[in-house]
């Protein structure tokens, strides 16, 4: 963050009745603390902090739907899908072509090689190639295009 924005932070939380403000970009978080008037001038504090090397996602989820997504995508009593499981690294949208009219990346039965990319998950307006994580073959496609997803949530299986 440069400083004149900086500043100009500092002296909106100084002139309002705002008595804390904490932003987070990419080059780090600025949290600006005004301390309660003791005397004739109300101190303020700054502190500085790099942002984490990646933040984790925080999602709001009812318990309800959390535990009828889980029985959506493994009911009670039935086995895990045999194979290697390619789960999500976000929360988005699964999408398995790069664009509306375009071929899917991979389709049932296709042999994928580890590193070729097998869909996209879009979060805030961010199109992430999601690459396979194992060789081989494709046995099921768990999510429908254009789903939400949820993070570690399975896409695919490969055998």
């Amino acid at each position: 963050m440069d400083l004149r924005k900086l500043k100009t932070l500092i002296d909106l939380v100084s002139e309002s009745n705002v008595s804390e403000l904490e932003i987070t970009e990419a080059e780090g978080k600025v949290r600006i603390v005004k301390s309660p008037p003791v005397g004739a001038a109300a101190p303020v504090t700054y502190t500085m902090a790099p942002a984490p090397a990646q933040p984790a996602p925080v999602v709001a989820v009812p318990a309800v739907e959390v535990a009828a997504a889980s029985a959506a995508v493994a009911p009670e009593g039935s086995p895990a899908p045999a194979g290697h499981t390619v789960k999500s690294p976000m929360v988005g949208t699964f999408y398995r072509a790069s664009s509306p009219g375009a071929k899917a990346f991979v389709e049932i039965g296709d042999t994928i090689k580890e590193g070729e990319t097998i869909c996209i998950v879009e979060a805030m307006k961010i199109l992430n190639e999601i690459e396979a994580d194992k060789s081989g073959t494709v046995t099921r496609i768990l999510v429908e295009n254009g789903q939400a997803v949820e993070y570690g949530q399975p896409l695919f299986v490969i055998e």
